[in-house]
């Protein structure tokens, strides 16, 4: 069998989220509008009417814009998040692309991307064809699958890719839920801080999806239940392969076994829920209040494993918001597993999935 020679280096290309590029309402405002007219972010609504509804309210509603003598509530909650060095999660992402590519060396041309907003996936893939690379590595920064996440990034390549003439080989790749590196970073990091005896329970909290995007991932038509209390997240088989919560739950399931952690010891659930309709199951919220409500715990630890860096949804979300619901029903304090950042181990662990992706 011929094997295609590579005449031009490697491209690799590293693509979070995204972020506001300020913490003003009028950024918080284009990048919510970027954002949530994705139509696999919001998949239940007519494209013209998501264009209204997203860009006539909800954005300006949440960024402020709508309302200059007040500060919308996303424009507050990033003002909260942003730091000397700006957003974590751009800045986090800079190092890491940085650092990826001293490792990879000469061979290899890396850049950063943001799903939404900058630096934007058509500039950064902009700038690796104009490299002359002779294959293109598509690395989403979320270690699990999902359609309004590394699905999006993937369509995203894919329509800017269609209108090239020439299209360089292309690695797209899916998820690394379970890869062992990544484990046991988020382990490691838990046993830094202490004696996990010390907790009363630990919690996995991943980022909510509704229930309808992971009914509509189930080729069976029959096999999800979505509420994620049911046996069809507990096991990944090839009709739940790609499904976000199973492979939320294995990743738990992956950090547990390595921590030697017993099933009562610990729970998976779901945060950031929006609007009315189901989200995937438990709720990090209603499992906070239950622990402490109903079981008397007092301390609590929680990785957030969906997310690589800090990002409003680890350090706003779970170390503020839900710290101060967990102490009104009575509960101390819940300790947050670091994230993995700008960590030399998660750099080598991205490094080795490249080399063997590409």
């Amino acid at each position: 069998m011929h094997v295609q020679e590579h005449f031009g280096k490697k491209g690799v290309l590293l693509v979070n989220l995204g972020t506001p590029d300020a913490p003003t309402p009028r950024a918080v405002n284009r990048y919510l509008g970027e954002f949530l007219t994705d139509p696999r972010v919001i998949d239940n609504l007519p494209g013209a009417a998501q264009q209204v509804l997203v860009r006539g309210i909800i954005a300006p509603i949440r960024s402020g814009i709508a309302n200059p003598f007040k500060t919308g509530g996303s424009t507050k909650l990033y003002q909260e998040l942003w730091t000397e060095n700006g957003s974590p999660l751009k800045y986090y992402g800079e190092i890491l692309a940085k650092e990826v590519a001293k490792s990879l060396g000469d061979e290899y041309e890396v850049r950063l991307a943001m799903r939404y907003q900058n630096p934007s996936i058509a500039s950064a893939l902009k700038e690796l064809l104009d490299a002359g690379v002779s294959s293109v590595t598509i690395f989403p920064l979320f270690p699990q699958y999902a359609s309004a996440t590394t699905g999006s990034v993937h369509q995203e390549v894919m329509r800017l890719l269609s209108k090239e003439q020439l299209i360089p080989n292309v690695n797209l790749v899916n998820s690394y839920y379970e890869n062992p590196a990544l484990i046991k970073v988020f382990a490691d990091n838990a046993r830094d801080m202490g004696g996990l005896d010390d907790y009363d329970h630990i919690i996995f909290s991943y980022h909510g999806l509704p229930q309808r995007q992971l009914k509509k991932g189930d080729p069976s038509d029959c096999y999800c239940y979505a509420d994620g209390t049911s046996s069809c997240c507990h096991s990944i088989q090839k009709v739940n392969q790609f499904c976000y919560s199973a492979q939320c739950f294995a990743t738990t399931r992956a950090i547990a076994a390595e921590l030697g952690l017993a099933e009562e010891r610990y729970t998976t659930s779901f945060q950031s829920r929006l609007g009315f309709d189901d989200w995937a199951k438990p709720y990090t919220i209603d499992t906070l209040e239950d622990l402490a409500k109903e079981k008397g715990a007092k301390r609590l630890l929680c990785f957030s494993p969906a997310f690589v860096s800090d990002c409003l949804e680890t350090t706003i979300e779970i170390g503020l918001e839900y710290q101060e619901e967990f102490e009104e029903w009575g509960g101390e304090h819940i300790d947050l597993v670091p994230s993995l950042n700008d960590d030399p181990r998660w750099i080598a662990a991205v490094v080795e999935m490249i080399r063997v992706e590409s």
